[in-house]
């Protein structure tokens, strides 16, 4: 079996843990919420050996390089991470309603890869060879992937906030099987909290990269421009919510906005933008 076809497995099985997470929300039945996180554990191991299984066909070409390198290996790796990140709160708090806003990221990220990107195994440019690409590419996704996970916690809390119009009243219908709006809250705190310091150590990690590559630590670079740029968002969010006492609604808009700019520092800069991250292309 290739890994082109594990990460067709995969794509397939987040597709059907989003429609079993809707289905939770739809039945209200806490068998298949825990069907669709089981789902997308199966798809996240799947996906695992994937990624693995691609190193070593990169070894058997006479590549020799981890999955990390291009656009389609990055996506990739960046829907593993959003999974990986889903699945520690998920068992660890259990709102299972949580995955019908945060497994569409993964999907779409795989649908995108396996379906319109190329995924042939290419050798490194000069610039890629070397140990900072695998700490830096780690701990930046790591860092993203928690961001969106809070962009999806944000949204729903949006959503409750807004059905809701401030009513204290027990919440009825769709919103029931949402987690309590002070959770909601709280676990976008506590995501963004898991990110900010991993995108701090994958600035760190890019700095040293870029002075082994290039003899500078900072140039200016559009990446290295937006990268400070979310970085800035997202200081301000816990600044803001620490110093003071930015919480509920403001604080869900900003951790939207700071995915937003998330995005486009990944994605928007290596597409559309020229400058040293352009391989990414």
């Amino acid at each position: 079996m290739s890994s082109s076809m594990l990460f067709n497995i995969t794509m397939v099985t987040y597709m059907v843990s989003t429609c079993i997470f809707f289905a939770f929300l739809a039945s209200k039945a806490k068998a298949v919420g825990l069907a669709g996180t089981y789902a997308a554990l199966f798809g996240f191991v799947a996906q695992t050996a994937a990624i693995a299984l691609r190193w070593k066909e990169s070894y058997d070409q006479g590549h020799g390089h981890a999955p990390l390198s291009n656009l389609y290996e990055s996506v990739v790796f960046f829907s593993w991470t959003i999974i990986l990140i889903f699945l520690i709160i998920d068992f660890r708090y259990k709102y299972r309603a949580v995955g019908a806003f945060v497994v569409p990221f993964a999907l779409f990220g795989m649908a995108w890869a396996q379906l319109s990107l190329d995924n042939n195994i290419e050798p490194l440019v000069p610039a890629l060879q070397s140990n900072w690409l695998m700490y830096h590419v780690i701990t930046c996704f790591l860092g993203y992937a928690a961001f969106a996970v809070a962009c999806g916690i944000s949204i729903m809390y949006l959503i409750r906030d807004k059905m809701e119009g401030g009513n204290s009243a027990p919440a009825g219908g769709l919103l029931s099987m949402f987690p309590a709006i002070k959770v909601l809250d709280d676990l976008n705190y506590k995501a963004i909290m898991i990110g900010f310091p991993l995108l701090t150590l994958g600035i760190v990690t890019g700095a040293a990269w870029a002075n082994y590559a290039w003899g500078t630590y900072w140039s200016w670079d559009p990446k290295e421009t937006w990268s400070l740029i979310v970085w800035f968002v997202y200081a301000a969010f816990l600044h803001a919510r620490i110093t003071r006492g930015w919480v509920g609604r403001r604080a869900a808009i900003l951790s939207v906005i700071g995915f937003a700019a998330t995005i486009f520092c990944y994605l928007g800069v290596n597409l559309f933008l020229s400058g040293l991250h352009s391989y990414g292309k």
